[in-house]
């Protein structure tokens, strides 16, 4: 049963302005705001004395700032990598170029989240700081940027909701005639607004700064929990479709080892060894 009205799609254009031959895009924007936000907030947090044991800092700002170019590029590199391997696999071997399109779409979540925590390791074993403690700053900030680049789908009429009779249902312009589920909305309040906040009770109420992994875990874990209760809500990728019994995604499949790997790492997570970052290898 349909809704008697569903909500108006609004009318936001996803190019933001022009610049001659270049378009500027909210959904790039969003990933933007957010690398530079989590950066911002990592460096709030790692110059905080009362957050960490013993006030020994695990890091120097100026080691987040290289970083960033770390992360952007496991973000862009990881997350391309992620959806033609997972998402449409046969579309890229047939036209191999798409690949380096990424301005037409096409970035999974976990691709990039791969590719942003090799980039950490990676730079963390260059530095000689500890992995857990650079995953756990810049987790606490990440959220932030995935509500922003959800509500980017939402403008761009992508990756919208199956059909539903809620009155809060929307008609998008290339979805078809039926109201859905604004999935994008439920995704920017849960992976973004919801999990942000409870990173910020960890990290400033119950100090889990002091005890290395166990912030990046309850970000992961809290990830994939929310990513899959919104698959139930969220129609799946068209050339995909469900994996099994009409209810299982490729989504679900690959936030359910996120679940397991976030629980681990809270469980096994200790008070740390107080370490002051002037430790740190000489760059």
């Amino acid at each position: 049963m349909l809704p008697l009205a569903a909500l108006p799609f609004p009318n936001i254009d996803p190019v933001i302005v022009h610049l001659g031959p270049l378009a500027i895009h909210w959904y790039g924007v969003g990933y933007i705001v957010g690398i530079l936000f989590a950066w911002w907030y990592a460096r709030r947090l790692v110059t905080n004395p009362k957050l960490w044991a013993g006030g020994a800092l695990p890091m120097k700002p100026e080691d987040l700032d290289d970083f960033i170019v770390w992360a952007a590029i496991g973000v862009v590199v990881g997350g391309r990598t992620g959806y033609v391997l997972f998402y449409d696999l046969p579309r890229y071997l047939a036209n191999p170029l798409d690949i380096f399109a990424v301005w037409q779409g096409g970035m999974s979540f976990h691709g990039g989240l791969t590719g942003t925590i090799l980039a950490m390791v990676l730079f963390a074993r260059s530095r000689g700081i500890r992995a857990w403690s650079l995953l756990d700053v810049v987790a606490a900030g990440v959220p932030v940027g995935l509500g922003l680049v959800r509500l980017a789908n939402f403008i761009n009429s992508e990756l919208w909701g199956r059909p539903t009779d809620m009155p809060w249902a929307v008609i998008f312009p290339n979805g078809g005639p039926f109201p859905r589920h604004p999935s994008q909305i439920y995704e920017a309040l849960l992976e973004g607004l919801m999990l942000f906040l409870v990173l910020r009770f960890l990290t400033h109420s119950r100090l889990k700064l002091k005890t290395p992994r166990f912030v990046g875990g309850a970000f992961v874990c809290g990830y994939g929990l929310s990513r899959i209760f919104v698959e139930f809500f969220r129609e799946p990728d068209a050339q995909l479709g469900y994996l099994a019994g009409g209810w299982l995604t490729m989504g679900m499949v690959l936030s359910a080892p996120m679940v397991l790997i976030g629980v681990w790492a809270m469980a096994a997570a200790k008070p740390a060894t107080p370490t002051v970052a002037t430790e740190q290898k000489p760059k």
